[in-house]
């Protein structure tokens, strides 16, 4: 992961140890794809043997790390981290510090 945005340059760690907190996000979000998925195999798949609950849901969790890390960090810069989406980011970089482009 860089340390700044390319694109913007918003630094991507506000403070050294910053994203040790997303591991409570990322836990939340695995939770919920073990009961989310709990559920659907056990409706879909009419109430399979026990290894088709932990084959399925171990291997869509491992599908699912990449996505979850990412979005858990993101939700972590947004929820604690003070950043926010601003739609004219394009304009508002090539502005000086008067407004005047």
């Amino acid at each position: 992961m860089p340390a700044q945005c390319p694109a913007c340059g918003q630094s991507f760690e506000p403070e050294p140890g910053f994203y040790f907190g997303s591991m409570y996000i990322t836990f939340a979000f695995n939770v919920a794809t073990f009961l989310v998925l709990g559920v659907l195999i056990y409706y879909l798949l009419g109430n399979p043997d026990t290894w088709v609950y932990v084959a399925i849901i171990t291997g869509a969790t491992v599908l699912l790390t990449p996505v979850i890390l990412r979005y858990s960090r993101a939700m972590m810069l947004y929820l604690f981290g003070g950043v926010q989406y601003n739609r004219d980011w394009q304009r508002h970089r090539h502005m000086g510090v008067s407004g005047q482009e």
